[in-house]
């Protein structure tokens, strides 16, 4: 009886029976015994109500049978202890194998001892004690237990399965194994029926792919499919992914993501945030929207926050981020430039963004427009600029005039983060206002060329140099026509330029 006392008081009250806890006893029943080799009594040897059987023992307590090699049976109290090859038909499905047993009638429990096992259909328990509750069909163990089923192999230090509903309770250093991952957890339900593991804190799974973390949800075996929430994780080599959230399907390589969701590649430093997520990483690719950004960061600090409805990511073999597709209200800042347009790509490959449908640019005093740009990055920094069809650039000079810069396609150079050469091709028109050095308007300059080159100082124009058909003009400033202020196509966007990494949020109507 000393083990009753050692797994503490639930046990005990298992033990004791039902009336304790005011349920109903049942009526009381006798243990028959239906064999045995030699059965004798000796009140002087064993005591009172005590028999001895011994040989091939076979006993019933209603419907469950009991086999053994030898047992001490106590008639009157229907307790008995059993020795050697115990073995126990409690149902159809049901049976128990180990070294030794004490069972106790009245209360209907069994506590078997060493190289214990509990046989259900295709499920096996095993462990070296165990209290099996015949009124629940319930097995309890509390040091150390391994249950086998199908493919699947779950280990921990304490648990209990009901027989009844097929589903297992394991808590304390779960482990579960099976050929596609291991599953470790504080605390595992697993129902054998539907192969089901549901998971009550921590829980690590690790695939061949990758790592999963969480702290409630369940892993389907049989399908291989995972359902993670509370603080959940993915983590597959250089690349973290979480949520709220996360549906992942591990025989296609599929996950879905949901709420406040975040995809890390740390190889490739972007972070990617939104609160609804999908990944195919057999496919190579991924997308987040509602609210979606993407950041990229280096170890300056000046990042690159881009803002869209939806963003879309590539990965290559070595599932590296290649490129960033985002559509729809596209707006980013960096400290050195800012933007916004339709849709826009960044391809990791070639370290180059691209800028679609109506794109606006921003560079210190510069706004650059055209039909499409491409914006080439080097050290995390601008380097070149190249804008295509009705490339248009102005820079404010007072509230109401503005430097310009027209053509049908532009290429800029970038020197220390600044916009320091420009190119024009092809239909050039500019128009400029000319200040002496205390700032005093001197003329305005028109000019109009099939090419030229443009350089800027501190955002200011410096030189032009034109091709030999260039035509020319300077106005003194009351002789401007009004007309001509304003190129054809002029436009200034400066309200809708995002001041800071959280205006990229804002949209116009």
């Amino acid at each position: 009886m000393k083990y009753l006392f050692k797994y503490g008081f639930p046990f005990l009250l298992l033990l004791v029976g039902y009336s304790a806890l005011g349920q109903p006893q049942k009526k009381k029943t006798k243990v028959y015994v239906e064999h045995a080799d030699l059965q004798s009594y000796d009140e002087k040897k064993l005591g009172k109500n005590i028999e001895s059987l011994t040989g091939h023992v076979k006993m019933r307590h209603e419907n469950t049978v009991f086999y053994c090699d030898s047992a001490l049976l106590n008639s009157k109290s229907k307790n008995f202890n059993a020795f050697g090859n115990v073995h126990i038909i409690v149902n159809d499905t049901i049976e128990l194998f180990s070294d030794s047993l004490y069972y106790t009638g009245n209360t209907r429990m069994a506590e078997l001892f060493g190289d214990v096992k509990l046989v259900d259909k295709n499920t096996s328990l095993t462990t070296e004690h165990l209290l099996f509750d015949r009124n629940t069909n319930t097995g309890y163990y509390y040091n150390n237990g391994k249950i086998i089923d199908g493919n699947n192999t779950l280990t921990s230090k304490e648990g209990y399965y009901e027989t009844d509903a097929k589903i297992f309770y394991f808590k304390k250093d779960v482990v579960l194994v099976n050929p596609d991952q291991e599953t470790y957890s504080d605390t595992l339900i697993y129902n054998t029926v539907n192969e089901t593991a549901y998971f009550k804190g921590p829980t690590v799974i690790r695939g061949k792919e990758g790592l999963l973390y969480c702290e409630d949800g369940w892993y389907d075996t049989k399908n291989d499919l995972s359902k993670l929430v509370k603080k959940p994780t993915i983590n597959q080599e250089s690349q973290f992914l979480s949520s709220d959230s996360i549906m992942f399907d591990n025989l296609n390589n599929i996950g879905h993501a949901f709420g406040r969701v975040q995809v890390l590649d740390t190889s490739m430093h972007v972070l990617i945030r939104g609160t609804l997520g999908e990944m195919w990483k057999t496919r190579g690719m991924a997308y987040v929207t509602d609210s979606a950004t993407a950041i990229s960061y280096d170890q300056t600090g000046d990042s690159l926050y881009i803002s869209a409805d939806t963003l879309w990511l590539f990965f290559d073999k070595n599932q590296k981020t290649k490129k960033i597709l985002a559509y729809y209200n596209v707006r980013f800042f960096k400290e050195d430039m800012q933007g916004k347009c339709d849709s826009l790509a960044y391809s990791m490959e070639d370290s180059t963004i691209r800028l679609y449908y109506e794109p606006v640019l921003w560079s210190e005093k510069n706004q650059l427009t055209s039909d499409s740009m491409n914006i080439a990055i080097v050290n995390n920094q601008p380097d070149s600029l190249i804008m295509y069809n009705t490339a248009f650039i102005v820079m404010q000079d007072t509230t109401d005039s503005f430097n310009q810069i027209k053509g049908r396609d532009m290429v800029g150079y970038f020197s220390g983060k600044k916009l320091k050469n420009i190119v024009v091709d092809g239909n050039a028109q500019t128009v400029f206002y000319l200040r002496d050095d205390d700032n005093y308007l001197i003329g305005i300059n028109k000019a109009e060329s099939s090419t030229m080159e443009i350089r800027l100082k501190n955002g200011k124009v410096k030189t032009v140099s034109y091709n030999e058909d260039a035509k020319e003009t300077t106005f003194p400033p009351d002789k401007f026509p009004a007309e001509g202020k304003k190129l054809k196509g002029f436009n200034w966007y400066e309200t809708l330029r995002p001041k800071n990494k959280m205006d990229i949020y804002r949209r116009e109507p």
